[in-house]
């Protein structure tokens, strides 16, 4: 039917958030098994390539998500959320994701060899983050029942970006130190550039957050 398309999918585009919210979470998981610090010999170069292959699948899967919605959102007269809203969340949800993904990437490209503490530290940030964004975005659906909830699960997600600015911080202080060689140099220097790509991971999560912020000042 022609009505069909005037009347509010709200089941579907918040199905697809929770599709999105949940699919981040998952990498945010793997990708705290690829850095997590082991005391033990680091991860065979087979093992690491079926990770983030395993990475690089749940990007793409992001990434038919996002289509999904962008499709509904073309194809839907009534939404319910305002388009820009909806279409703010989709990028955000997306850009998380793919910023997960490329850190994973990046490390396997530089051979970094075994994880260090501060790179196990940003990703247990990351993860909770992406535990926060799991549990706040179905409350969307239903936004004026959940105000308290969805506005802690914010100033969670703001609070731990801080912890990720501090953590980049104390990391960049003393990665130079005691730098005698070029190799070591050069090591420094790439684990430097996997410390802002972990940290620009958080700041994808805090826009996550603002546009969470933004639906609930609108519609509260």
């Amino acid at each position: 039917m022609v009505l069909s398309r005037f009347l509010p999918k709200d089941e579907e585009f918040f199905g697809f958030f929770t599709d999105a919210a949940a699919n981040a979470a998952e990498a945010a998981s793997v990708l705290s098994s690829i850095l997590a610090p082991s005391e033990g010999p680091p991860a065979s170069a087979d093992d690491l390539a079926r990770q983030v292959g395993h990475l690089r699948a749940l990007e793409h899967r992001g990434d038919e998500i996002s289509h999904h919605i962008f499709h509904a959102l073309h194809s839907t007269f009534v939404t319910p959320l305002d388009r820009d809203d909806i279409q703010h969340l989709t990028t955000a949800l997306d850009d998380f994701i793919d910023r997960i993904d490329e850190v994973g990437t990046r490390f396997q490209l530089y051979k970094l060899g075994p994880a260090t503490e501060l790179a196990g530290r940003f990703c247990r940030i990351i993860a909770e983050q992406s535990a926060a964004i799991q549990a706040v975005v179905p409350l969307l659906e239903h936004v004026k029942k959940h105000p308290r909830e969805i506005r802690d699960a914010v100033l969670t997600i703001h609070r731990l970006e801080n912890e990720g600015d501090d953590l980049l911080n104390a990391a960049l202080a003393s990665l130079y130190d005691g730098v005698t060689e070029v190799p070591q140099l050069i090591s420094c220097l790439r684990w430097g550039e996997l410390y802002q790509l972990l940290e620009d991971v958080t700041d994808s999560g805090e826009d996550v957050a603002d546009v969470i912020e933004g639906i609930l000042i609108t519609y509260a």
